[in-house]
């Protein structure tokens, strides 16, 4: 069975480094970008990513404009992209799925509840 390939996208390396960590032990390989506009230019390049984690909140570009941008692009438009944001207040889950995110977690990350979506993504 073929890994499934993961992108994580964030500003905070070490939030990379430690959601790379967790996903790796279960089995899932990791790439990474520190800005939506790199993951933009590596999914427009790239032959197959089966998961995004995007961060809302980043410099430049957040996640709210980026997501729509994914979507565009016809090899990614049904990948399903997961909004991940320290913001979690009231409205933040609804915003983050209006913006295109086919789901929301919030940090610090239950990683069993992350493992819950990807396993039912």
């Amino acid at each position: 069975m073929e890994k499934k390939k993961i992108l994580i996208v964030d500003d905070d390396a070490r939030n990379i480094f430690a959601l790379t960590a967790v996903l790796k032990a279960r089995s899932f390989d990791c790439h990474s970008c520190l800005s939506a506009a790199e993951a933009l230019e590596l999914l427009q390049n790239d032959a197959h990513i089966d998961f995004v984690l995007i961060d809302m909140m980043m410099p430049e570009m957040d996640g709210y404009e980026a997501i729509p941008l994914i979507k565009e692009i016809p090899a990614y438009a049904s990948t399903p992209v997961i909004s991940v944001t320290a913001q979690a207040m009231i409205g933040d889950r609804e915003k983050c799925l209006a913006a295109g995110a086919d789901a929301y977690i919030s940090k610090p990350i239950d990683v069993d509840k992350l493992l819950a979506i990807l396993n039912n993504a």
